[in-house]
């Protein structure tokens, strides 16, 4: 095998073959990051030299080898490159000062006045917001340095923090309270203010179909409930409970649109339109619970305990009305669902089962179930009036609950769907694929997901994997080439480099983030429905 020895930075080793030491000699230069440098050759002048360690490695081999040959001694130093590299830098507290704070929350956080700020350092820096490409932002060293100079020492601005922070609790409160003496004056005098944007969601779309429900199935319940008083008849009974379901379901529909209307705050970021989703399941289960169980209960007890019906005359009256008025709903209902599925380019059976508008979706069921179950009521009764059993009467009411329950069965499900989150289409989900793919910065996009909040509303998530040198070149192309070759020919220590690395690093990843606003903002503007875009950099 291989013999070495080694002593003082000299290397020496044999070659087993030939039995020939060779010396080898090389001195190795230590560079820090401050330009010094070591010889580690020279360090120990009293060591013995590389000449003198050959020499006793050649004289101990000596007897074993011929006499006669004349050693030789080979002296070929070998250069060694070391890479020089930065020392670790270790990142402690001290170093979130050079962190940018906006305006508002060094106002807010460090109890300063706008005024104050004037005399501190203004950085310009990318605008996160899509309204406005620059905001000012200040360094949060500066801030804290103003803040002690106008507080005077920590203890003060604690103090300062800690009262502002308890006139904040008392507004709190006297602003509940005054909102709630406002609610009780209007109460007693009556609202003079104008008509508000939430009012005015009734008198067209969705709003104005909920509202002629409203106003149409109250009626009904009213003429049903006293043909029932008067004849006794299970199956009126069951549509009376029918219109009463759908007067009370709808008027939760009407509070479910107001709801969404309302603007996004703190506690609800991305607003309130699963309001109308919340609405429909709730109305759904209403359905099941007041019409459906009802009637099966009403047509249960007519099958147990069979009773004579009175004169069905008023009823079959009551009946042809209510089968007008519904199907006027129905066809307001069907009139807006279609022009809403032509406006997303979607077929009336792709729309209503992605139960795209909940609201007009139930009023669209309920009044379909409506007219069907009156078709089903009057058959039933015709039945009775013919042959004088009033079985026929109780079996009309067990259909119309289940054609009720089949209903909201449909409606629990769908709003279900809704309220989890379900994705977007496949072709839709596949075209905002193809536009990230097609960008130049883009090489690749993962873990991509699309879900539907409801209401048109799309929230888009992906991880892209970023072209590094589509970037930089996209930030070299907004620069003097010739100024920067100054900039790197004058480099000649590791601290420039340092310097000059970390200035344009720096420039590079602001870069970045302007062409994530760039995508994010195409996104928005080809897909209307996409509201919220998160990219994350891979």
């Amino acid at each position: 095998g291989w013999q070495a020895s080694m002593k003082s930075g000299s290397l020496s080793y044999i070659l087993p073959c030939n039995r020939l030491p060779v010396q080898l000699m090389s001195q190795v230069r230590v560079y820090t990051s401050n330009g010094q440098k070591k010889d580690l050759g020279s360090e120990d002048t009293n060591r013995s030299t590389p000449e003198e360690t050959l020499h006793k490695v050649g004289t101990g081999r000596q007897d074993t080898t011929n006499a006669g040959q004349k050693q030789s001694f080979l002296k070929e130093p070998i250069q060694v490159k070391v890479k020089a590299v930065l020392k670790k830098r270790e990142y402690g507290p001290k170093y979130t000062q050079n962190n940018f704070i906006t305006g508002v929350r060094a106002i807010n956080e460090f109890c300063l006045k706008s005024s104050d700020l004037d005399q501190l350092r203004k950085i310009k820096r990318r605008s996160p917001h899509d309204d406005t490409e620059t905001f000012t932002v200040y360094l949060r060293s500066d801030v804290e340095a103003k803040s002690l100079e106008v507080w005077g020492s920590p203890e003060a601005l604690a103090r300062e923090r800690k009262r502002r922070k308890e006139a904040e609790i008392k507004y709190r409160e006297n602003l509940f309270r005054n909102q709630r003496l406002l609610r009780e004056y209007k109460e007693f005098f009556g609202n003079t203010k104008p008509r508000s944007s939430a009012a005015a969601m009734f008198f067209k779309g969705p709003g104005k179909v909920v509202m002629v429900a409203i106003c149409i199935n109250g009626l009904n319940f009213i003429f049903k409930l006293l043909a029932w008083v008067y004849t006794g008849s299970a199956s009126m009974f069951s549509e009376a409970i029918h219109s009463l379901a759908d007067t009370c379901n709808q008027a939760l529909l009407a509070l479910g649109i107001s709801q969404s209307a309302r603007t996004p705050d703190p506690s609800h970021p991305y607003g309130f339109t699963n309001m109308r989703y919340i609405a429909s399941l709730i109305s759904g289960v209403g359905i099941f619970m007041m019409g459906a169980g009802l009637s099966w209960y009403h047509g249960i007890i007519g099958l147990l305990h069979p009773h004579p019906i009175e004169s069905l005359l008023w009823a079959y009256c009551i009946l042809a009305g209510s089968l007008v008025s519904e199907g006027a709903t129905l066809l307001v209902a069907i009139n807006e669902i279609r022009r809403s599925a032509r406006a997303k380019g979607l077929s009336f059976y792709q729309y209503v089962v992605q139960s795209r508008d909940p609201s007009t979706n139930v009023v669209l069921l309920e009044d379909a179930a409506a007219v069907l179950s009156v078709a089903v009521a009057a058959t039933c009764m015709g039945l009775t009036s013919l042959t004088g059993n009033p079985y026929y009467d109780s079996v009309g009411s067990l259909g119309v609950g289940t054609l009720l329950g089949s209903v909201s069965a449909f409606l629990i499900y769908t709003n279900t769907e809704a309220l989890l989150g379900r994705s977007i289409q496949p072709e839709q989900l596949q075209r905002l694929t193809e536009l990230l793919e097609s960008d130049p910065v883009v090489r690749a996009i993962h873990d991509v997901k699309a879900t539907d909040m409801g209401m048109s509303k799309v929230r888009f998530k992906a991880e892209v994997d970023f072209d590094g040198r589509v970037v930089t070149r996209s930030y070299l192309e907004k620069q003097d080439i010739e100024q920067l070759l100054q900039e790197i020919q004058q480099v000649k220590t590791l601290e420039e480099l340092e310097a000059f690395m970390l200035k344009h690093g720096e420039n590079i990843i602001d870069t970045l983030g302007a062409e994530v606003d760039r995508l994010e903002k195409d996104l928005k503007q080809r897909n209307p429905d996409v509201r919220h875009v998160d990219l994350e950099i891979l």
